[in-house]
């Protein structure tokens, strides 16, 4: 059974919705800052038509049920903030890569954190995800930092994994698993309520 596409999923700040065509001036905005790509795969998107050729590749995947591409907005104002996707769906295994990318004027605020806290519990709920991972180049020390605080596991060291701008890279690779997210969503809640309590 291919990925289905949920509703929107709506987090206190945040809407995490199916990209569409009209969000590509938004999404240039982002991938076209050369800080905000330099520890990722792909080079910065240099015109729209950069977008709209993105765009294109990602139907083949999206079709076939192996994707899912979402853009993160602001809920108040409509703004296109960046995007993160569930790819390589595996359905034997229940399993995905994560990947995601904000734009620069939103880091430090949280709000990357928030969004796929929000996806992570509706691709271990809703969509039957059972493990989760995502490779990250390791001069990427704030993706890192935002992985491990979701509950994220290094798992190890993959030699010259990416090739990007040119140049070969090694990535970390990170796992998490449905029962050690549930595990950790129950923590929190407990602690929340601990806290209220007092």
């Amino acid at each position: 059974m291919p990925l289905i596409a949920p509703s929107p999923i709506v987090s206190p700040r945040l809407t995490i919705r199916l990209v569409s065509a009209a969000d590509l001036p938004g999404l240039l905005a982002v991938n076209g800052d050369d800080l905000v790509t330099r520890h990722l795969p792909y080079a910065s998107w240099k015109s729209p038509a950069d977008g709209e050729a993105w765009l294109a590749r990602m139907r083949a995947p999206i079709d076939a049920g192996t994707a899912l591409q979402f853009v993160i907005c602001n809920t108040a104002s409509g703004q296109v903030l960046g995007s993160c996707l569930l790819f390589h769906f595996i359905e034997a295994s229940a399993r995905a890569e994560l990947g995601y990318v904000l734009g620069r004027a939103q880091w430090g605020q949280g709000l990357m954190f928030e969004a796929l806290g929000a996806l992570l519990t509706q691709a271990f709920g809703g969509l039957g995800l059972r493990r989760i991972e995502a490779e990250v180049n390791p001069a990427n020390t704030a993706s890192a930092r935002l992985l491990e605080r979701l509950g994220f596991t290094r798992e190890g060291l993959l030699r010259q994994r990416w090739v990007a701008k040119g140049v070969p890279h090694d990535v970390n690779v990170y796992g998490l698993l449905r029962d050690e997210w549930l595990a950790g969503v129950s923590a929190a809640a407990a602690a929340a309520t601990a806290t209220g309590a007092t």
